[in-house]
C-alpha cells in the first residue's frame, strides 16, 4: 500500500473496471515475479535459456503501466528483456501463478475491485480469460490454494477477503465467499479494516489473512467443497504496528511478518494443528527510526536467510535465521538499486531476487550467495513504468 494511516492505497482507486483486455506486443517493458511461489526453489527451472517474467503495474493515473508486463530474464546474470504487454487489464497490481503454472492471477485495484484470469498458453500469446468481481475495494493481494481449486484476494479499502473457484481451464467462477473484518477496532489513526495479504499456511489446512489497519492476523480453515472460510483464531499486534506481510519458515513452525508502520519484523510462532499464530516481540529493521515501510519479507528455501524490502529506506535488510526459524539475527541492509521496492521476489533457483521499484519505475536484480545469504548487484536496472509487482513463473 502507499502508506498512511486512514487513507486509501494510492489516494486514487475508484476508475471503472478495464474493458476486455488485448495483448499489444512491444509497447511497454516489464517483468514480474511470482508472489505466491515459496522463496528460493531450487531446482524448479534450468539455468540454461531465457526465463518468463511477469509485471503487475498501475495503469491508471499516477502509474503509467499499460497493463501486465510481459519479459524474459537470463537466470545465469539476470538481464532482462521486454517482450510485450497484455494491455485493457487495468491496475493489475498483484500477480500470482498456479500450480500447474498455465494461468496467470491478477487483481485488479480499483473502487470496485475484481480479480482477472489470464491463460499463459505456454510462452505464445496471452489469453483474458475473464474477471469476477471481488465484493470489495482496492483488492491488493492474491494467491492461489495449493490445491489449485481456489483463488483467495484481499480488499484493501473495504478491510475484506474473497473466494473464487477456479475451473480446469483456469477460469474464475462467482465468488464463493466474502468475509469482512469487522473485529478487533482499528489501531490507531486507521479509519477501519485494511485486509493487506491472504495465504494458505504450507501444509495446506489453514488459510491467513494479515489486516493492517486492524493490527491482526486472522486464520481460517477453507470448506474446500464449498469454497467458503470460516474463522478459528486470529493474532493481535501492539495497536500501531500496521503488519503487511506474512512469510513462512519452510519447516512450518514459524512465519515472519513486515509491519509497514512501527518499521519492525515479528517471529511468530505457529501450531499446524490448530492454525494458531503468536507473535513474538518486534525487531529492527537494521534502518534506523525514520520513514521506512518495511513492504515484505523472503526466505531462502533451505530456511538460512531472511530478505526484508524497505521502502523508505531503498534497502533489503539480511537476516540470519537461527534456532530452527524461532530466530532472526539482523546482519546487514543494502542498497535495492531503485527507489521504493514495493515487491521483491526469487527466481525459482532461488540465486537472484528481483525487486520492483515503484518510484523509479524499475525492477533491479541481485544475485544471492547460496552460502552467505549476501546480496549483490546484477546489471543496469530495468525499466517499468508503474511497476509494484515483479514475477518469475516456475
Amino acid at each position: 500500500m502507499e502508506v498512511n494511516a486512514g487513507m486509501g492505497r494510492r489516494g486514487l482507486l475508484g476508475a471503472a473496471a478495464a474493458a476486455v483486455a488485448t495483448v499489444g506486443l512491444g509497447c511497454a517493458p516489464g517483468k514480474a515475479a511470482r508472489a505466491d511461489l515459496p522463496a528460493g526453489k531450487a531446482g524448479r527451472a534450468s539455468a540454461a535459456g531465457p526465463r518468463p517474467l511477469h509485471l503487475g503495474t498501475y495503469t491508471s493515473v499516477d502509474g503509467g503501466g499499460k497493463g501486465v508486463a510481459l519479459a524474459t530474464y537470463q537466470p545465469t546474470t539476470g538481464a532482462i528483456t521486454s517482450t510485450g504487454v497484455v494491455t485493457g487489464v487495468g491496475d493489475p497490481s498483484f500477480l500470482a501463478i498456479g500450480p500447474s503454472g498455465g494461468t496467470l492471477y491478477t487483481v485488479n485495484e480499483r473502487a470496485q475491485g475484481a480479480v482477472t484470469a489470464i491463460a499463459l498458453n505456454g510462452g505464445g500469446t496471452p489469453k483474458v480469460l475473464g474477471s469476477r468481481p471481488t465484493g470489495g475495494a482496492g483488492p491488493c493481494h492474491l494467491s492461489v490454494h495449493p490445491g489449485g481449486r481456489h483463488l483467495f484476494s484481499a480488499n484493501y479499502d473495504s478491510g475484506s477477503v474473497a473466494v473464487h473457484p477456479i475451473g480446469a481451464d483456469g477460469r474464475l467462477g462467482a465468488r464463493t465467499a466474502l468475509v469482512r473484518h469487522t473485529s478487533p477496532p482499528p489501531g490507531p489513526g486507521q479509519d477501519g479494516p485494511h485486509a493487506h495479504q491472504i495465504i494458505t499456511a504450507p501444509d495446506g489446512r489453514f488459510v491467513l489473512a494479515v489486516d493492517l489497519g486492524n493490527d491482526t492476523v486472522y486464520t481460517y480453515r477453507l470448506d474446500d467443497a464449498a469454497g467458503t472460510l470460516h474463522q478459528v483464531s486470529f493474532a493481535a499486534l501492539r495497536p500501531g504496528a500496521g503488519p503487511r506481510s506474512l512469510t513462512f519458515h519452510p519447516g512450518g513452525r514459524f512465519a515472519y511478518l513486515a509491519n509497514e508502520l512501527d518499521n519492525t519484523v515479528v517471529v511468530c510462532g505457529y501450531d499446524p494443528s490448530t492454525g494458531k499464530l503468536a507473535p513474538g516481540a518486534p525487531q529492527s529493521t537494521g534502518t534506523g527510526n525514520g520513514t521506512n515501510y518495511p513492504a515484505q519479507l523472503l526466505v531462502t528455501a533451505d530456511g538460512a536467510f531472511a530478505y526484508l524490502a524497505n521502502r523508505g529506506h531503498n534497502s533489503i535488510t539480511r537476516y540470519a535465521v537461527e534456532s530452527g526459524g524461532s530466530a532472526l539475527r539482523l546482519l546487514d541492509t543494502v542498497p535495492v538499486g531503485g527507489d521504493f521496492p514495493r515487491h521483491i521476489a526469487f527466481d525459482p533457483t532461488g540465486r537472484l531476487l528481483f525487486a520492483a521499484n515503484q518510484r523509479s519505475a524499475t525492477v533491479t536484480v541481485l544475485t544471492v550467495d547460496s552460502r552467505s545469504g549476501k546480496l549483490a548487484p546484477a546489471g543496469r536496472p530495468f525499466a517499468a513504468p508503474g511497476v509494484v509487482c515483479v514475477l518469475p513463473s516456475p
